[in-house]
């Protein structure tokens, strides 16, 4: 079983989702099936989120073949801004619209609180250094500490890998796990891209970086570390022993069209609420803490 599911159990999430409901009956999903949807929907934004969105837009896709669904990436900061623009039907964020938008641009957003995200440092597999004290790991993202050997590793230089400040990955990673201390910037190392950062980091000899456990199901090229002793798994986000997590969001301008409610309630069902943990994203009813 992958460690980044292990004890987890899908739950069912809430009976008032739609199609969820335990009281559905055969005639209910009868009729919700010979509703056609048709319409478009395009989102942006998180990087972190994009694995997620991009399966449930395909089996969404396959069940509603009239309505298009275009996702794309580019930053939280970007997401928010294109929804908030109306270039885009979802801004797809790991925080808050205030917290990248003016009020004025913020106001007219709602928000869809859709699952949990997990951040996990990730290093080449050369370094061998498995677990930081989170000093050690501030040290290094400051730029304090730059050879491995002085945190047990190697006589390696680091090489750190960055996210630009539009990143929402950046500001969950900076808040939780650096307690707000700002990171040192590597302009040639620097990607909003989590793909790609997952693998700069596999390719690149002494590199550190961070990415959602969704990158990290099944990969064995890089190494997770532990911060204080507490590997970045579900398990240990759920009971609140694992810290550097967030809710993620997909904000509409106002509320959403028909296609693209039904898309978020898809989402949030039940029946895909099954394949979220499969994926490496929490669902977000299992936490026992809500706070960091």
């Amino acid at each position: 079983m992958n460690k980044f599911l292990k004890g987890a159990m899908i739950v069912g999430l809430s009976a008032a989702m739609v199609g969820c409901s335990s009281g559905s009956t055969a005639s209910d999903d009868s009729e919700s099936k010979s509703e056609s949807l048709s319409g478009t929907i395009t989102a942006a934004g998180s990087s972190a989120l994009k694995p997620l969105v991009d399966v449930a837009a395909e089996q969404f896709s396959n069940e509603n073949p009239d309505v298009s669904i275009t996702v794309d990436a580019g930053g939280s900061g970007e997401g928010l801004k294109q929804v908030a623009d109306k270039t885009v039907t979802l801004g797809n964020s790991d925080v808050a619209a205030e917290e990248k938008l003016d009020k004025d641009q913020a106001k007219d957003l709602v928000d869809h609180q859709v699952c949990v995200v997990t951040m996990a440092p990730i290093v080449n597999k050369d370094v061998g250094v498995k677990d930081l004290t989170k000093q050690q790991l501030i040290d290094i993202f400051t730029g304090k500490t730059t050879n491995w050997k002085d945190v047990g590793g190697p006589d390696e230089d680091i090489v750190l890998v960055t996210r630009p400040t539009s990143s929402g990955t950046r500001a969950t990673f900076q808040k939780y796990a650096l307690d707000g201390n700002e990171e040192a910037s590597n302009a040639s190392m620097e990607t909003d891209d989590s793909g790609v950062l997952l693998q700069n980091v596999t390719d690149t000899k002494g590199a550190i970086g961070y990415v959602a456990l969704s990158y990290l199901v099944d990969n064995k090229d890089v190494d997770t570390i532990a911060i204080d002793g507490v590997e970045p798994t579900l398990e240990n986000t759920y009971s609140g022993d694992y810290k550097v997590w967030t809710f993620e969001h997909m904000y509409t301008n106002g509320e959403p069209d028909k296609a693209t409610k039904a898309f978020l309630d898809y989402i949030m069902g039940e029946k895909f609420g099954k394949k979220m943990e499969s994926l490496g994203y929490g669902v977000s009813s299992k936490m026992e803490k809500t706070d960091h």
